[in-house]
């Protein structure tokens, strides 16, 4: 390990001079660690998702597919969207350290409530793990991008790294869930979700002290604003989260993925207004700046709309309508395939953070407009590839060859790189520095609403009676239309987009 001492100069704007490990700020590998294994715990968790629904709440009916894949939809955009009041909180309440920790206390709670099989008490876990993360997830984003001063080209790359502790835990969640499931219990892995909720409850808990004992690094990076070091803040907060459960629980499971859409359309609408204002009172270029994050968010809706089939109908469509026998009679378990995108992150993403570099030393990195482009049309190819398969490859028993589903994660992956980590520091980058931690909340409000819209598009897919090759046809087909002219239009109007960045890369 390569520890060197941090030499330039810093200016009062600087964040506090860090010990370099392998050249980035060493907090960058405890934060690492912290959201690895966060995200152990929710994707160890979220896999599982619409098939227990189905399985559980449905005894196994078809026509439960639609339903669940609403419900994970929903659940899905309410873990994003109440990153918007997170970010707020941390901004000027309590502060990021505190946040995280509380966060990470209420997941670990939902996890241990939806091992139990009462469709009540599950939504009730579920409410639990959104309010949490809310808290959690936009403010550890948030440290990283303050480890870096202003203009420091290694942000990029940072949030590159980081972005691959997100994804080894979405990695190792679902094969040592399901291998756990199935050791421990002996039967098949989809008849044993109370041993993967289980472990992802312990994966919540390892990330709370990894960051409890960690946190000492930061030095005074996240602790709370003047006024607001004592108890009662602290306390404040965590009750009005508690509070706020019952309400979240309500959206899930009365209002609705339609009326949450609108809901969320709202709390869009009144966040453009709020970080306009800031932006006003900072001048003409925070203003313009402004701007252009928001019009990048709007084209962050429809990538996450059909990346988050994932979870979904694709779940379905890998369930029902791929060919899984493998060598030996040995059947690849449906939850393994959310496998591949992690994997196809961990293996790219040095890659990616790789040629980014390259082509800025000659000066022909894409800007940020035109990166997020890319992403959207790497989706658009993927569902290209499920468009061809359903055509061409079913066979005589309806079932399409594993391979495509492998590739259409594998792209999907690629344009997931071009767009995700390079949206968690443009928002550092472009946002007034009083409300970063707000304007992060607005990048996980629009992956909200495109999550939840992912829902009831899958909900369409499936229909009534279950997902077939002729509805997944027709619904990947527009998908792949859709992306495909998102994608040039955001390629047109990038030197629009980059002139109101003022100079930001």
């Amino acid at each position: 390990m390569n520890v060197t001492p941090e030499t330039p100069a810093v200016s009062p704007a600087d964040p506090p001079r860090f010990e370099q490990v392998l050249g980035h700020p060493r907090p960058l590998w405890m934060l690492f660690m912290t959201e690895f294994w966060e995200r152990f715990a929710f994707y160890g968790m979220r896999w599982a998702l619409t098939l227990y629904i189905v399985a559980q709440f449905f005894d196994g009916n078809a026509s439960g597919q639609g339903y669940a894949s609403r419900t994970y939809g929903a659940f899905l955009a309410l873990v994003y969207a109440t990153a918007l009041f997170g970010g707020y909180v941390a901004d000027r309440i309590i502060g990021y350290q505190r946040s995280i920790l509380l966060g990470a206390v209420l997941m670990a709670a939902g996890f241990g409530c939806i091992v139990f099989p009462n469709q009540q008490v599950f939504i009730i876990g579920l409410s639990l793990v959104i309010v949490g993360n809310g808290l959690f997830k936009p403010n550890i984003s948030t440290l990283v991008g303050k480890l870096y001063a202003q203009g420091d080209s290694r942000r990029d790359r940072g949030f590159t790294i980081f972005y691959m502790g997100i994804n080894a835990g979405a990695l190792v969640a679902p094969l040592l869930t399901g291998w756990l499931a199935g050791v421990i219990t002996d039967t098949p892995m989809q008849q044993n979700y109370k041993v993967v909720f289980i472990a992802s409850g312990v994966g919540m808990l390892i990330s709370f002290c990894w960051f409890w004992f960690g946190r000492a690094q930061l030095k005074e990076i996240g602790v709370p604003p003047a006024g607001r070091q004592g108890f009662g803040a602290l306390a404040m907060v965590a009750a009005g989260a508690l509070l706020t459960v019952p309400l979240v629980y309500l959206l899930i499971n009365k209002a609705g993925a339609t009326v949450l859409a609108w809901i969320l359309g709202g709390l869009f609408a009144a966040l453009a207004l709020m970080l306009s204002i800031e932006a006003i009172r900072n001048g003409r270029i925070a203003t313009h700046r402004v701007a252009a994050m928001l019009i990048i968010f709007v084209f962050n809706v429809l990538f996450w709309m059909f990346f988050e089939q994932a979870g979904s109908s694709f779940n379905f469509l890998a369930e029902h309508i791929v060919d899984r026998k493998m060598f030996g009679g040995w059947e690849f378990p449906v939850g393994w395939f959310q496998s591949v995108n992690p994997v196809a992150i961990i293996l790219l993403a040095p890659l990616i953070a790789v040629l980014w570099g390259f082509l800025n030393k000659r000066n022909i990195e894409p800007s940020i407009p035109r990166k997020f482009g890319l992403g959207l049309l790497g989706n658009a190819v993927a569902f290209l590839v499920l468009m061809y398969a359903l055509k061409n490859l079913v066979d005589g028993t309806g079932l399409i060859p594993f391979w495509p589903l492998v590739a259409v994660y594998v792209l999907q992956t690629v344009g997931e790189l071009c767009l995700s980590p390079i949206g968690l520091s443009m928002v550092t980058k472009l946002a007034p520095a009083r409300v970063v931690g707000l304007a992060m909340g607005g990048w996980f409000l629009s992956t909200a609403i495109g999550n939840n819209l992912s829902g009831i598009f899958a909900g369409h897919v499936s229909g009534d009676e279950g997902i077939t090759v002729a509805s997944a046809l027709s619904g990947f087909t527009l998908s792949f239309w859709m992306l495909l002219a998102a994608g040039g239009v955001l390629f047109l109007i990038a030197p629009m987009i980059n002139k109101l960045m003022h100079g930001v890369k």
